[in-house]
């Protein structure tokens, strides 16, 4: 069985709320020296066989992101990186 992740993320310029909520809780847990906080999603699809990069780039372009405001990384995992 092959896994693809597909990791999606606010493009830079589109603000991200959730992020900054934690960047800005991260001082009262003694926190102090990270600057930025960005929060994304991680997506990981089986294909039967061979994995069909393809087909997954189509997938997260059409369902798993919003292209307007995000941005998209496909990638093929070996079992042992699948946490």
């Amino acid at each position: 069985m092959a896994r693809v992740v597909v990791d999606v993320m606010l493009k830079p310029e589109i603000l991200d709320p959730q992020g900054q909520a934690v960047a800005n809780a991260l001082p009262r847990l003694g926190v102090t020296d990270v600057s930025s906080v960005r929060i994304g999603r991680r997506i990981e699809i089986e294909f039967d066989g061979e994995p069909d990069l393809d087909r997954a780039r189509e997938i997260a372009d059409k369902l798993l992101a919003n292209p307007v405001i995000e941005d998209y990384q496909v990638r093929v995992v070996a079992a042992a990186e699948v946490a």
